[in-house]
């Protein structure tokens, strides 16, 4: 990635070291390119990874810096990034917030989820301020060694998708937690529930990588049998509205700030 360097403020947290890790392993970016600050000084990486304790250091040795921290600690975060642009990977820290609070150039704001960890996270991204092209092409690069990755028109896609992409494996592990609860309750066994409610939100996952929902659904519907019976009950039940009041719940808390 040219020569910028990039610090990570956090980046020995969970979510901080997976993007970081990821970078390193895909050649993104050298050891001697990435500084991390924490407060442990234990650092996971390779050698030539700078760790440092000080964050206004790292800022001052970074082109790019990253805030892989929680929005509490952003309020006690004290660090001057004129001239640079910063990353932020907060939910419901507003773009203006960091600007005013950092004087960063210009801000990123971006959402990850849980499954950077399994490189396989959509983030959506951001920015506020001048963010001059190869600067956008670098940011999309980064996310995409995590995932996959979209820029969004607005800074409130980025509070409703905190609430929708953001949540990561949560929908359908709620959604594996009630197969097993409902199964459990008919009689099956708890290990084969387990299993069999497991198998549906995995298998399904991998098959819809590859196809389109409407498509399957309404295949499905057409054989007017057993899953049919089953989802046509959801729908009388109103999923979509059950989902949206759920993810319009998630996107207010993201708006008026955590």
């Amino acid at each position: 990635m040219e020569n910028r360097t990039l610090g990570i403020i956090g980046g020995t947290g969970w979510l901080g070291r997976a993007i970081a890790q990821a970078l390193l392993d895909s050649g993104v970016i050298g050891p001697d390119r990435l500084l991390i600050s924490n407060r442990s000084g234990v650092s996971p990486f390779e050698p030539g990874v700078r760790l440092l304790a000080d964050n206004q250091q790292l800022v001052d040795l970074s082109d790019i810096v990253v805030l892989s921290i929680r929005p509490e600690q952003f309020r006690e975060l004290q660090i001057n990034a004129r001239g640079k642009r910063v990353i932020s990977l907060m939910a419901g820290v507003p773009a203006a917030s960091i600007s005013a609070a950092t004087g960063a150039d210009a801000v990123v704001r971006a959402m990850p989820n849980a499954a950077v960890e399994i490189r396989q996270s959509f983030t959506p991204w951001y920015c506020a301020g001048n963010l001059v092209e190869c600067d956008r092409q670098w940011v999309q690069r980064l996310f995409e060694c995590v995932g996959s990755a979209d820029e969004v028109p607005d800074e409130d896609c980025i509070d409703y998708l905190s609430a929708l992409s953001g949540t990561g494996p949560a929908f359908p592990a709620m959604l594996q937690m009630a197969l097993t609860n409902q199964a459990v309750a008919a009689g099956i066994p708890l290990a084969i529930a387990q299993r069999a409610a497991q198998g549906v939100v995995v298998g399904g996952g991998q098959m819809l990588a590859s196809r389109d929902p409407r498509q399957m659904i309404e295949s499905l519907m057409a054989y007017r049998g057993v899953t049919a019976a089953a989802l046509q009950s959801m729908a009388d039940q109103g999923i979509d509205c059950i989902v949206g009041r759920a993810v319009n719940a998630g996107a207010e808390v993201a708006r008026r700030g955590m």
